[in-house]
């Protein structure tokens, strides 16, 4: 479940994010490291499944990365590239394979505008961070799924960034990190949705950097910065900011490095079927990682 400790309000500003995603354009690929690698973990799913869309989603297709590799994967189907900021939407046009033409769409996750029932596949890599409605945005997902269709989702659980969220605490009152649902309050908003046959599962990967600088570099540069409600109302001082770096140098592992967690979701249902044989579950299944296909290594970003 999202963590209040910080009391004050989660909501997103997303005409902020937007903004921040539209300045970082240019160098959004230098920090999305972690948007790849998670994408192409999600996309090894799409092996499981036998079926050959005809229309894709992809909902938060940042510069095109992932969204290419889709289009690679279905060569006969058309991808639209959803996102938030138009220059995000203009490098995924770019970077769509010479033979096909990617339909990018400027739009948020919670009000798609996509027709009814009319997506084979919905595919969002690290998108549902930034909506924390989840009733909402499930509801779309399952107004503009086909019966029969497949969601798959990647996000981020609590655990995400704790390093970071605890030496913020010690520094001043206001919110500096997203908060995150868990994997229990994720899989429920799909059943809630009604989608079909929910399936999650969670891994922590360790991020490694040789000072909150970098990290705080990379988040900048992906545009996820700061845009909490709860956020500072002005800038902040050089006395938190030594006091964060103070308290993240005492997490410094053994090897030098500081860490920075993410706790990564993955989830995978269906659009239900008119009078399917298929039944909805208590709850989402979950399966441990152990049981999962995975890769034994994590790239160090720096």
């Amino acid at each position: 479940m999202r963590d209040d400790s910080e009391g004050q309000p989660f909501d997103l500003d997303l005409t902020l994010r937007r903004q921040a995603l539209q300045r970082t354009a240019t160098h959004y690929d230098e920090a999305a490291f972690l948007h790849r690698e998670i994408g192409g973990r999600l996309l090894e799913r799409l092996d499981c499944l036998t079926f050959q869309p005809a229309m894709i989603l992809d909902v938060g297709c940042g510069t095109g990365q992932i969204t290419a590799l889709l289009m690679k994967k279905y060569r006969k189907a058309q991808v639209i590239g959803l996102e938030l900021a138009p220059a995000l939407v203009t490098k995924a046009r770019k970077r769509a394979p010479w033979f096909r033409t990617l339909h990018g769409v400027v739009a948020e996750a919670g009000a798609l505008p996509i027709a009814e029932a009319s997506c084979d596949l919905i595919f969002s890599n690290l998108t549902l961070p930034w909506y924390p409605d989840l009733d909402q945005l499930f509801a779309e997902f399952r107004r503009t799924l086909k019966p029969g269709g497949a969601l798959l989702f990647s996000t981020l659980g609590p655990d995400t960034l704790i390093e970071l969220r605890r030496s913020w605490a010690a520094a001043d009152r206001y919110n500096h990190v997203n908060a995150f649902f868990d994997v229990h309050d994720i899989g429920d908003a799909v059943l809630r949705a009604g989608l079909a046959e929910p399936v999650m599962d969670v891994e922590r990967l360790t991020l490694t950097y040789p000072d909150a600088a970098g990290l705080m570099r990379d988040l900048k540069r992906l545009g996820a910065g700061n845009v909490t409600a709860g956020r500072s109302p002005g800038l902040t001082g050089k006395g938190p900011w030594r006091a964060v770096r103070e308290g993240y140098e005492r997490l410094r592992r053994a090897d030098g490095l500081l860490p920075a967690t993410c706790e990564v979701v993955y989830g995978h249902a269906w659009g239900p079927l008119p009078n399917s044989s298929r039944t909805q579950a208590e709850g989402p299944v979950l399966f441990p990682l152990s049981q999962l296909r995975r890769r034994s290594s994590w790239p160090d970003p720096g």
